[in-house]
Formats: structure tokens, sequence, C-alpha cells
């Protein structure tokens, strides 16, 4: 194998377009009813797209939606902590108050894997409690104002590789409120997460290098140096400096490998070939999207707009799956799977994250014609915060005592 391949096969499965390809092999093979572990049941589509319409009208009856993001954590119980904090940076320009943003959306969103259902986060400022992704997003906050990211003292709303290197366990722990009687899962995961953070920005100093610190807020920088008189940016140059700036975050352990690098969330599925062909492997990138997602609102809050935006694909993760398993579009072959944990690499996951990515877009398609919308009007981000990410979370509490999803995946937090 040459260099050059190796590098076009990485390239191409970094590549947005590829996801919803690989999966509708995949879709494609569900109509035929030809795949191993799960069966399609297009029919029960029309029971989702009603449920996520009645989520819709209740909670946004002007379609006044904002798009799915970490944002939305920081804002839980109804006030915009990040907003607050910002009234303080007087000292920072447009660019600055965006990169302090991006900063601080990109640590989040590495934090946010699943803490278990015993933790919880209380908000002193304003004397809420809350656990699962809004505590995660407002605990990760109040860390980021208290300086905990930055290596500067008189700039403490910010990132910096050489604080993320020095983070130590016992920091994070007070940050997240952890004890005996609050336990976090993974917490350990986390911390080792920043530090390779703090690497990664190192690695890359044409992307995250500005004025002698590497920070993530630089990437606006490498964004806009292809053209710093537009604002509009372009969805593609965006995902190159999340895709390939960080590629030294996501875990080697576990993971297929080509040219001597770790693919991230990428798998194999066996109906699409050997192990061994890289055709035969799907590209799901869910973390590095999410974060993608999340970066739009900090880019508008700078003066930006971002093209393309259509390339981004549904999130495959517990909560916009488990809707579909819930009510009964995909069911299982043997359902006795659903009764022990399931490794991210199964192909029982794989299987179900591929059909999620086109369920999804078959959703909000639905959804638009139901609703006379566009795609511009209800595009595919507002599909996902207003409805099916929610409409996950309401039907899995109706279903089961704590609101837990259906099926319970083993992962390391660099995928869900």
């Amino acid at each position: 194998m040459s260099t050059s391949l190796g590098s076009d096969v990485v390239k191409g499965l970094r590549q947005l377009p590829l996801i919803r390809a690989r999966c509708r092999k995949i879709y494609s093979l569900a109509l035929q009813d030809k795949l191993k572990h799960l069966t399609l049941h297009e029919e029960q589509l029309d029971g989702v797209v009603a449920f996520v319409h009645s989520l819709i009208k209740t909670d946004y009856p002007n379609l006044n939606i904002p798009p799915h993001s970490r944002w939305r954590h920081f804002e839980a119980g109804g006030v915009a902590r990040h907003l607050e904090m910002q009234k303080s940076w007087n000292d920072a320009d447009a660019l600055e108050v965006a990169r302090r943003h991006i900063d601080l959306v990109v640590v989040s969103v590495l934090l946010d894997a699943g803490a278990g259902a015993a933790w919880q986060y209380r908000d002193d400022a304003t004397a809420q409690t809350f656990g699962r992704s809004e505590g995660l997003g407002i605990a990760s906050l109040r860390m980021f104002a208290q300086g905990m990211f930055s290596a500067s003292s008189s700039l403490p709303h910010r990132v910096d590789a050489s604080a993320l290197e020095a983070l130590k366990l016992s920091e994070v722990e007070t940050g997240f409120q952890v004890t005996k009687s609050n336990p976090m899962v993974g917490l350990e995961g986390r911390v080792q997460l920043l530090k390779n953070l703090g690497a990664a920005l190192r690695s890359r100093p044409d992307i995250f290098a500005h004025q002698g610190t590497f920070r993530p807020g630089h990437l606006l920088d490498f964004v806009l140096s292809h053209d710093s008189a537009s604002s509009v940016l372009p969805l593609s140059r965006i995902w190159h400096a999340v895709i390939e700036g960080l590629q030294q975050v996501w875990p080697t352990a576990g993971r297929i490998h080509w040219d001597g690098v770790s693919l991230g969330d990428v798998w194999h599925h066996s109906a699409l070939g050997p192990a061994s062909d890289p055709n035969a492997w799907i590209p799901f990138h869910k973390l590095s999207q999410w974060l993608t997602y999340s970066l739009l609102e900090p880019l508008n809050q700078g003066g930006f707009t971002v093209s393309g935006l259509e390339d981004l694909t549904g999130l495959p993760e517990y909560r916009n799956g488990g809707l579909f398993l819930d009510f009964g579009v995909l069911r299982p072959r043997d359902s006795t799977v659903l009764s022990a944990p399931l490794d991210v690499s199964s192909e029982w996951t794989v299987e179900w994250r591929a059909l999620t990515v086109l369920l999804l877009d078959a959703v909000a398609q639905r959804l638009r014609d139901r609703m006379a919308l566009t795609a511009d009007q209800l595009p595919l981000a507002k599909v996902l915060e207003a409805g099916t990410w929610k409409a996950g979370r309401r039907i899995a509490a109706q279903k089961r005592e704590g609101g837990g999803p259906p099926v319970q995946v083993i992962s390391d937090g660099t995928v869900f």
C-alpha cells in the first residue's frame, strides 16, 4: 500500500457525503429485509413524525427554533449563562468573542459523555440542579468561567493547550462536584480527553496557533485565512479544521487504522465486504459533527454565517436512534440482544446507527411535507433540536423508569 493510497482512503472516510452514501447501502439492504440484526418498518414512521410534530407545536408554536447545539444546555432552566458571561468581555472585539465561545464549546462538547443517572450538578449562581447533558454543560461553563482551562490569570475566559495538558484529576473532580454520594461515570476518561485536546492543538499549529498561543478558538483564524473578507464561511473549511485538527483527540485502541492513522468513529459492517476492505467501513463522526453543529452559534455571534450545512447528517446516538426502536420503526431480530450492553463496535450497533442516519432524513422530509415548509425553513439542525432528540428522550421516559434508552451501548465517551 502506497502512502498516497493510504492518504486517499483516510481523506475519503473523512468526507461528510460518504457518511450518507455508506448508510444508504445499509438502508437499501434493510428495505430488502437482508440485514442480520434489524428489520425496518417504514409504515411506523408516520407515528414518529406525528409525535415529533406535536412537540414542535407545543414548544415552538412560532417556529422560532434554534439549531441543535451545545448552547441549549448552557441555557437550561431559562438562564443564558454563556451570554451573561459574555457581558464581562469588554476587552474583546467580535472576533475574540467568537474565539472564546468556540473555546468553551470545544471543551464542553468533549466533556459531554454520559455521566450516569446518579450524578447531578448544582449551579450555585442560579440555585438550580441538573443531571445528564444539561448538568455537564453548565458545569463545564462554570469551570471555563473560573479560568480552569486558561494558562493566563489575566485572561481566564479562554482555553490554552498548556492549561489542558496540566489539568489534574482532582481539579476536574471538584469542578464537576463529584463525591462518593455524587458519583460520575468516566471522570478519568474526560480528563484524558482534555489532555489529548491540548496535544492535538499543539500538533496542528497551522490551525490552532496564533500569537504564541494554541487555542481551539483559533480555528476561526484558520477558516478566515482562506477569505478574510467574507462573512459567509464554507462548512467544508470548518469541517476540515475539526476532523483534521482534532484527530489526536480520539483514542486509538479498538479503532480501525489505515496507513498508521486511527480513523475515529468509523466501523465495519460485513454486509458491505470483509473487514480489511475500506469500502466496507461506515464513517459516522458523530462527536465531530455534534461539535460542528455547536460551532454555528459562536460563529453567528462573531457576525458569520455558514454555507453548505446540508452536508451534516443527523446524529446517530442513543436518543435519536432510540426513538426509532421505541416506535417500532426498527426491530431487533433477536429481542434478547437489548437485555445486555452492546459494544460500540458491534455490528448490531453499526447497523442501528447507519439506519438512524437515513431515518432522520426521512423524518425531516416528512415533517416539512406535513408543515408545508422548505428545507431552508426547517433544516435538519432544527429538526434535531426541536424534535427527534427531544422525542427520543420523551418516549424513553414514557416507556422506562428513569428514562434510559432502549439499548445500552458501551462507549468511551468519544462516540456517544
